[in-house]
């Protein structure tokens, strides 16, 4: 099934956010603590297609002695400091890896399908980030800003992507959250290159004008904002089962949203939605 970055991120975000919303929770004795998560999602079936999936979702965050983890979609990060400060404040640091499934498998377009599957890239470098918690409803809820740099290694785009994003999430009571954030994707020359570019070969086998200029510069690939919301089906965020939904939309930017992978063979304006349980323990 194939499962775009942009997809796996918003798609996991739906189940990662009870887990943050349930640390933010935690006293500072619970120094460990796991949430896992399990969906569906209709998302685009690449990276700016106009056709659409439905896809499993799995996430799973959680702490060791103060050491945080988690996933979104095929991206784990890992935070090498620990989270011990009383007064809320949460500095991440530490290596992040993730796996880019865009069009390596079951694209629905046929002029799409026509220039090839692409490979596996697989993304590996670190992010850094900042989280409060207690910033304007009460004293649970929580403000992140992090930044991922991720390089591929698998000799696919053999480029790079950074990726900001900012989060909210706020306890309406014990037992429901709601949560928004805004996300961004700033690519390498090669990832441009390799997911947009149309090359002369691959007009004559799709049909599709050839496009050089998505890999002639680095720029910012799209920007996404979403919405969340669950309800504890336990009267506790902090344990037990949690029902969630998500909705989420994304917009290409600049030249990507101009290749005709996109501006002929799909849509700019790109559309996610996923419900999902989650367990924290």
């Amino acid at each position: 099934m194939p499962l775009s970055r942009l997809s796996a991120f918003v798609a996991a975000t739906l189940l990662a956010t009870s887990a943050s919303t349930a640390l933010a929770q935690e006293s500072a004795a619970d120094r460990s603590n796991l949430t896992i998560g399990v969906g569906a999602a209709i998302v685009p079936s690449y990276d700016g297609s106009d056709d659409y999936t439905i896809i499993p979702a799995a996430a799973a965050r959680g702490k060791v002695k103060d050491f945080a983890f988690w996933t979104r979609g095929t991206s784990l990060y890992v935070d090498a400091i620990p989270n011990t400060d009383p007064n809320g404040w949460d500095f991440e640091l530490g290596p992040y890896v993730s796996v880019n499934l865009d069009r390596t498998g079951r694209i629905k377009d046929d002029r799409v399908k026509a220039l090839g599957e692409l490979d596996t890239a697989i993304e590996i470098g670190g992010f850094a980030g900042i989280s409060k918690t207690g910033v304007i409803t009460s004293a649970y809820d929580s403000l992140t800003f992090n930044v991922a740099y991720g390089k591929d290694i698998a000799n696919a785009h053999e480029s790079y992507v950074i990726t900001p994003s900012l989060q909210y999430f706020t306890p309406l009571s014990v037992t429901s959250f709601v949560g928004t954030g805004v996300s961004a994707e700033y690519v390498g020359k090669g990832y441009g290159r390799y997911y947009f570019d149309v090359t002369p070969a691959g007009s004559l086998a799709s049909g599709l004008p050839a496009y050089s200029r998505a890999g002639d510069d680095a720029g910012f690939k799209n920007v996404t904002v979403n919405l969340t919301a669950g309800h504890s089906l336990s009267g506790d965020l902090r344990k037990g089962w949690t029902v969630f939904a998500l909705g989420a939309y994304t917009k290409m930017l600049g030249d990507y949203k101009r290749s005709p992978v996109v501006d002929i063979a799909g849509d700019s304006n790109q559309w996610i939605g996923a419900i999902g349980v989650g367990y924290t323990f």
